[in-house]
């Protein structure tokens, strides 16, 4: 499974890198480091929408931020592992 989150401006400025920290943390939590690539990407297209955007193979999720993560996680990423 690949998760790309993104690292543009907007997103950068919404949080992004305390996402990207909150997934390298839970990752290795779960030992799920050789079933899940985290990657930084570019603009997904969808600045508008409060919070960060990530994409989950080929599903893009918006709105995540520290308060919502563990639900993100859960029923984005442990659901289909």
């Amino acid at each position: 499974m690949t998760v790309l989150v993104c690292v543009g401006s907007s997103c950068h400025l919404k949080g992004s890198y305390e996402v990207i920290e909150l997934f390298k943390s839970r990752i290795a939590k779960e030992h799920l480091e050789d079933k899940i690539q985290l990657k930084g990407t570019f603009c997904l297209g969808k600045c508008g929408v409060a919070g960060v955007s990530i994409q989950v193979d080929d599903e893009i999720i918006t709105g995540v931020t520290e308060k919502n993560f563990d639900q993100v996680f859960e029923s984005h990423i442990l659901s289909k592992l």
